[in-house]
């Protein structure tokens, strides 16, 4: 069988499903959406579709609004782990610290400050 991300990545389940396993109601879903927090796919007709990894990230994002963590910043947040994540990001940060390690460098460019 393939990696778990394979399943866990497909489109595939409705919004009523999701209300079922999140305990949200459709209007914050839906929400959730419009404040650019979830990007589920949409049918030739229209209908939304999540992935399991959706479900997970909403029910991330459900507990952090019961914390009182506003939505900007959940999408700052999100926006800022997907900076990290960025595999341009990781290389550039790779190739850096090969550089680094070769040249002797250590803490960024000016060891004795």
């Amino acid at each position: 069988m393939g990696s778990d991300s394979s399943y866990k990545d497909k489109k595939v389940i409705t919004i009523g499903i999701v209300r079922e396993l999140t305990g949200l109601s459709e209007r914050q879903i839906r929400y959730y959406e419009e404040r650019k927090l979830i990007f589920p796919d949409r049918t030739p007709g229209g209908s939304r579709k999540y992935s399991f990894a959706d479900v997970e990230l909403l029910v991330e994002i459900a507990n952090k609004i019961e914390d009182g963590v506003q939505t900007h910043e959940i999408r700052k947040e999100m926006l800022r782990e997907q900076k990290k994540q960025n595999p341009e990001n990781i290389r550039r940060k790779m190739i850096q610290g090969q550089l680094n390690a070769q040249f002797g460098i250590r803490n960024g460019p000016y060891p004795n400050r």
